[in-house]
């Protein structure tokens, strides 16, 4: 044990202890003068959070929040990284994707800090015999190439290792994966693929390419889906369980069957969640290891993808924030190769600035955060390590669903998986809706007079399986019928804001207002009065208090000069002439779907 000199510093030394249940009455005051009445653990679990798949997170942790024993780096259960140095050596390995056959984009990318290639091969992407004039230049024997090939893996994957025979590539010195995920694959498209062919290029990666993996774990798919992080956690385990059962009934032991396994996850904006669950990854496919009787091949080699399903079509650029905290929270979990997608990856083709700021994204947090300096800088957290326990459980028990089930494929084909996923995405849909999740710059503080990002059309993805979702899709849909409206007569539909009093009482629920209805593509109008607005519905914005005084004057006004619809900013109550309210919580998409109804503006 080290023990410290006196330095003559003792922290906190003059502060007393204190107990929690000092702090709970405090809480309990705070709450009270807000008209919650609750003491004790009441009060506590009053400033509670839910969060998906039944987690909440707590306002506090100590070190009574237990959790199990994390291990070290590069041991099991390999919570803390499946490596002993980490990312310390060079940072995580930065991928970038390409799905159209730019020779140019892609040297571009790696003579400016990319460091592997993620090619998407076949259907909505690169034709298999163009990969030679793609990689034409690459040096191939420094930067590793994966496919993601869908039913073409196999020839795919044939012309990849012709190109490093062609090219004098040693084997030894081959690095990547080859990409075979016939379940994956099934998954997006629907159609069953051959797990024979997955079988023989690991046999062959085994005996002749020890730097290729041939199978990828891709649980992007459930995520795209709508799925929770312990939905995705799940579906990944049982994936590989179905991959290190397919293996090792061709042959392949159980340590040389996990070697041919590189699993992707998902990264979002919400940076907590997303470390836990790298983490717990980890945990959980060391404990398919040890069941199996290979524990110490339970080292997950994880490559991480900044979420799709978060990336927004309006106001673009600020997929740039989030994608930046989803990369911090991709290093800081220990992911071994992160792809940043570029900031208009949903609106087609990225051009080469946003694949130059997606890799810098990257490049700043390892060469200027020196964030890949620090071995699981969450670790020890009371919070973090509390988190990675609970999503681990939950995790665990959805593999276990899919198991019940009969296994991946089976939960696949009778609708049982999709059914789960839509579920969730429906729960999911109702926060969006109420802005209980909030979108920026589309469900809070859009712009309506932003100029469209434009880029060229990008190849279709594979489809016909599993759906796709956006977070933004609802709003998508509102602003894209405002869009039209704005084409077919010259001006979008607009709205009144009525200011009933001085700022003080008025400006909050106006800002509020103004937000809300621009976010379904309506332009609020608070200059001059009602009659030269054109607008045919409006707003009263005002405090409780003038509401009361003079609310029923003002909307009998409104509705003089022609108002056919008057809104009330604020919670309902029992004002005479009000048509509907307006309030934080209220389902926006449906107010505003609505609203636009009313104005005839065509869905």
């Amino acid at each position: 044990m080290t023990v410290l000199p006196d330095d003559g510093l003792e922290l906190a030394g003059e502060f007393p202890d204190v107990p929690h249940e000092q702090w709970q009455r405090l809480v309990a005051g705070v709450l009270r003068k807000s008209g919650k009445d609750v003491e004790g653990a009441e009060a506590e679990e009053a400033l509670s959070t839910a969060v998906e798949d039944g987690l909440r997170t707590r306002p506090l942790y100590t070190a009574h929040d237990s959790a199990p024993e994390p291990g070290f780096p590069g041991f099991a259960p390999f919570v803390r990284g499946g490596r002993a140095e980490g990312n310390t050596v060079g940072g995580w390995d930065v991928r970038q994707r390409h799905c159209a056959a730019d020779r140019d984009a892609v040297l571009g990318d790696l003579e400016n800090g990319v460091t592997s290639l993620w090619l998407t091969v076949g259907e909505g992407g690169i034709a298999a015999p163009d990969l030679g004039r793609v990689l034409d230049g690459v040096y191939l024997d420094l930067a590793p190439v994966v496919l993601d090939a869908g039913r073409d893996t196999e020839s795919a994957a044939r012309e990849l290792l012709r190109v490093y025979e062609e090219r004098g590539v040693a084997r030894d010195a081959a690095r990547g994966n080859l990409g075979a995920d016939p379940l994956g694959h099934e998954a997006r498209t629907g159609q069953r693929c051959e797990t024979a062919p997955a079988a023989e290029l690991a046999r062959l990666c085994a005996a002749e390419y020890p730097g290729l993996r041939a199978l990828t774990v891709d649980a992007l798919p459930y995520h795209e889906a709508g799925g929770s992080a312990a939905q995705e956690l799940g579906c990944s385990l049982a994936t590989g369980v179905a991959y290190l059962r397919e293996l090792t009934g061709a042959g392949l032991d159980v340590e040389q069957a996990c070697a041919q396994l590189e699993f992707r996850y998902t990264a979002t904006a919400d940076q907590f969640l997303t470390i836990a669950k790298l983490r717990a990854a980890r945990r959980l496919w060391a404990r398919v290891a040890e069941a199996c009787g290979a524990p110490r091949a339970g080292a997950q080699l994880q490559h991480v993808v900044t979420s799709p399903v978060m990336m927004t079509r309006r106001d673009p650029w600020v997929n740039m924030l989030r994608s930046t905290i989803a990369t911090l929270a991709a290093g800081a979990g220990g992911a071994d190769a992160v792809t940043v997608l570029p900031f208009d990856h949903a609106l087609g083709l990225p051009d080469a600035f946003a694949r130059r700021i997606a890799r810098n994204t990257s490049t700043i947090l390892i060469e200027e955060s020196h964030l890949a300096r620090v071995i699981d800088p969450a670790g020890g957290s009371w919070y973090v390590e509390r988190l990675t326990d609970e999503l681990a459980r939950a995790g665990w028990e959805f593999f276990r669903r899919i198991e019940r089930l009969g296994g991946l494929a089976a939960a696949l084909r009778s609708g049982d998986l999709e059914r789960d996923l839509a579920e969730t995405w429906q729960a999911r849909t109702g926060r969006l809706a109420k802005r209980r999740e909030p979108i920026t710059g589309v469900s809070e503080f859009p712009f309506l007079a932003e100029k469209p990002v434009v880029r060229a059309d990008a190849p279709e993805p594979r489809s016909g399986g599993l759906p796709r979702v956006r977070r933004d899709e609802a709003y998508e849909a509102l602003r894209a019928r405002s869009d039209a409206h704005l084409a077919a007569t010259g001006s979008r539909p607009r709205i009144f804001l009525a200011a009933l009093g001085g700022a003080a009482a008025h400006t909050a629920r106006l800002t509020f207002a103004s937000n809300l209805f621009q976010a379904g593509g309506i332009e609020p109008v608070t200059e001059g009065t009602f009659e030269e607005s054109g607008a045919t519905e409006a707003v009263l914005c005002s405090s409780d208090a003038l509401y009361a005084e003079q609310g029923e004057a003002a909307i009998r006004d409104l509705k003089a000069a022609g108002a056919r619809h008057v809104f009330l900013a604020g919670r309902p109550g029992e004002y005479p002439g009000v048509d509907a309210y307006v309030f934080a919580g209220c389902d926006a998409v449906a107010v505003l779907s609505a609203t636009l109804d009313r104005m005839g503006v065509v869905s």
